[in-house]
């Protein structure tokens, strides 16, 4: 069996909760100031949607969609505005998630390690209502904005830091093979894919421990693990 985790590193975004949800949210608000500014709401929503369905990472979501509907791209700076300044209050954990969370917590630390608005990512959190799980949060944007976000080794080392553990004894769980697990191989963290969200269907990095359909999976190998150790 293998050795139990001595800490670990999570995602947010398509590991804990579905960022499709956040999405959804999201895109009212920014279809609402839109509506605000005279633009259509539904075929700013419906434009929102297929610039995202890409990649939702990609940047300029908001002027693609303005070009699609052949608006003034002089609004994008309103709407972008108004995405960055959402603040979801409810979004839904991925079944299974809060009580196997709650559990492991009680054998090793648990650090979230997100990507993106500091502000935006510590408010999903919040209305996810995980962070009575965690021993700490790293937003890598508070370090060197987005050139800290993952993989780049930053944020793992901070987390490593919190955790208190060597790289070789975290195990990192996450849903992006190019950022949560080519970071964490990098540094010689075990990394633990978890198989769902939009990037699903991405090949492994090399060096990816072990792989998961769906986070409830993956906590329950670690806490098995978790177990062992205790017999």
């Amino acid at each position: 069996m293998a050795r139990p985790p001595r800490g670990v590193l999570l995602d947010l975004d398509d590991t804990l909760y579905l960022q499709a949800e956040f999405l959804d949210q999201a895109w009212d608000h920014v279809a609402d100031t839109g509506a605000a500014l005279g633009l259509d709401r539904d075929a700013l929503r419906a434009a929102l949607h297929r610039a995202a369905s890409a990649g939702s990472d990609r940047g300029g979501l908001i002027d693609a969609a303005l070009a699609e509907l052949l608006s003034d791209p002089a609004l994008a700076s309103a709407l972008v505005a108004a995405f960055r300044a959402f603040r979801p209050t409810v979004l839904t954990p991925c079944p299974g998630v809060p009580e196997r969370l709650a559990r492991l917590a009680e054998s090793v630390p648990l650090v979230l390690l997100t990507d993106g608005n500091p502000a935006q990512q510590r408010a999903k959190l919040a209305a996810t209502g995980l962070g009575a799980a965690l021993s700490g949060v790293i937003c890598t944007d508070e370090d060197q904005g987005r050139r800290s976000r993952k993989p780049h080794p930053s944020g793992f080392r901070r987390a490593l830091s919190l955790l208190g553990c060597e790289p070789q004894d975290a195990v990192m769980v996450g849903d992006r093979p190019d950022k949560d697990m080519a970071g964490a191989t990098a540094l010689g963290i075990r990394a633990l894919r978890v198989r769902q969200g939009e990037y699903r269907d991405r090949p492994d990095p090399a060096g990816v421990w072990r792989t998961a359909a769906d986070p409830a999976e993956a906590l329950d190998l670690l806490l098995d693990l978790c177990a062992g150790a205790d017999r």
